[in-house]
């Protein structure tokens, strides 16, 4: 590994979406963890909290409506 790159943590799920905005609590109820609003820039976004995985969906999130 190259000096100075940091390793990206491993996906503990993926899950593919439409949106390119999802929600994330970690799942699990009581056990999870704050609800945060996670923003696909490209195609996929990690969750800061339980390192889920979100992967934007070929074609989707492309629409420009609310």
């Amino acid at each position: 590994m190259p000096d100075g790159a940091a390793a990206l943590p491993t996906p503990t799920e993926i899950i593919h979406v439409d949106a390119r905005t999802v929600a994330c609590d970690g799942g699990d109820g009581a056990l999870g963890h704050p609800r945060v609003f996670l923003h696909i820039e490209q195609d996929r976004v990690m969750c800061p909290y339980c390192s889920r995985l979100y992967v934007l969906n070929p074609g989707a999130g492309h629409g420009h409506g609310h």
